[in-house]
């Protein structure tokens, strides 16, 4: 699914945890990835660089976000319900719309 042979047309979205693991083990850039809709619930993103990711819509219920690196991020109408942000970098993220509850 992440072969970078295939510039032309590579996948880059991203559905589940598994998937965003295997983008960035590839060597994708968070910003060069597409999790929109993605179903990360219970997911465990506890300091990861997720710089510029696009998250629009995504179910991040109960995730733990503790100290990811979240700047210029698009969370806009994500489902942030019991997620763990603490000391999460949040700066320039587009949070707009962001349903907590």
């Amino acid at each position: 699914m992440y072969d970078r042979t295939n510039e032309d047309a590579p996948d880059l979205s991203i559905h589940t945890l598994t998937d965003l693991e295997a983008a960035l083990a590839a060597g994708y850039a968070p910003a060069e990835l597409w999790a929109g809709w993605a179903d990360l619930r219970g997911a465990d993103l506890s300091g990861m660089d997720l710089q510029g990711i696009n998250l629009t819509g995504a179910n991040l219920t109960a995730a733990d976000l503790r100290e990811c690196d979240l700047r210029g991020a698009d969370l806009s109408y994500a489902l942030l319900e019991g997620a763990d942000l603490e000391g999460a970098d949040l700066r320039e993220a587009d949070l707009s719309n962001v349903r907590m509850g």
